[in-house]
């Protein structure tokens, strides 16, 4: 089985981030994945630039870590794909299959409510997993779900409570949700849960990723890091 972790923050680019992208890669390399999707914070969430900068420049910064471990990839020898993780108030969706300059091109994006923009996106051949559906905390006023825009939702997230998980694993089933795991690392070796999926054939791209997600030929799966101190 190939092992991939499809939710991974790194800093600079992801202010909340602990750790840089190579020691993710190294990390990730060393537990023997095949693969990592780097997803930060989008420049609707907690990325580390000013709103005040010009659109292109906070997504060309946005896309300089991926970009970064796209070269050091070549080195580690572990492959790296993009996700995007954008955001509304702490409800957080998982984006995959959408690049750099796509974005550069739809600056008009940043002006549309979360519910067009997760319209928008999957319009444009996204897949759209919605990140710890349930997850609570004291920056979240409530609970918000969008069932009828999202792909998919996250029933394994490895920093999150075996409650907001299960609850997550009912809402997918109830409205026949694809079921997505990812770890929602920021700390590389010291993050002391891991989550993600398997597939049975090396994924070469992003664009083969969304194919066997959405044909469900995969295995979601959840471990401790056995390097956790």
């Amino acid at each position: 089985m190939f092992k991939y972790e499809t939710h991974l923050h790194t800093f600079p680019v992801s202010k909340c981030a602990k750790a840089s992208v190579e020691e993710s890669l190294l990390f990730y390399k060393e537990l023997g994945y095949d693969g990592v999707f780097i997803t930060n914070h989008f420049i609707d969430g907690n990325i580390n630039i000013s709103p005040l900068e010009t659109y292109q420049k906070r997504i060309n910064f946005y896309f300089s870590d991926y970009e970064e471990a796209l070269i050091l990839s070549q080195k580690i020898g572990i492959k790296v794909f993009l996700g995007i993780e954008i955001t509304y108030k702490g409800t957080d969706f998982l984006i995959y299959g959408l690049d750099k300059n796509f974005f550069l091109n739809h600056p008009e994006y940043e002006n549309k409510s979360m519910k067009e923009k997760l319209i928008f996106l999957k319009e444009n051949g996204a897949l759209i997993i919605q990140a710890h559906p349930f997850r609570e905390a004291h920056y979240i006023d409530h609970i918000r779900l969008f069932p009828r825009q999202v792909d998919g939702v996250e029933v394994i997230n490895a920093c999150r409570t075996d409650l907001e998980n299960k609850m997550a694993n009912i809402y997918a089933e109830n409205y026949q949700l694809i079921k997505f795991a990812g770890s929602d690392n920021h700390l590389a070796s010291k993050q002391e849960k891991l989550a993600g999926v398997k597939f049975n054939q090396e994924i070469k791209n992003e664009k083969e990723f969304i194919e066997l997600i959405k044909q469900n030929k995969f295995e979601n799966f959840f471990e401790r890091n056995k390097n956790y101190v």
